[in-house]
């Protein structure tokens, strides 16, 4: 097999798994931020808050592996 096919499917799935997980985390933060809000409303702006924080951590890791694989796409 060719390097650069080789390079460009690992690029791939850096891409897949490396996005897959912060989409499920994203979706797994939103779940239960919402199921705490209406279980106590009063509670919302604190559980809101916490939400942004965790989610912006979460998506983190996704700019990380977008980074990752532009860098590996472009070298060599």
């Amino acid at each position: 097999m060719d390097p650069d096919v080789i390079k460009l499917m690992v690029v791939g799935l850096i891409g897949t798994l490396g996005l897959l997980g912060p989409a499920f985390a994203l979706a797994l933060i939103g779940h239960t931020a919402l199921s705490g809000i209406a279980r106590n409303p009063e509670a919302g702006g604190r559980i809101f808050t916490s939400m942004i924080l965790v989610a912006g951590l979460a998506e983190a890791i996704g700019v990380y592996a977008l980074i990752l694989g532009i860098v590996l796409a472009m070298v060599v």
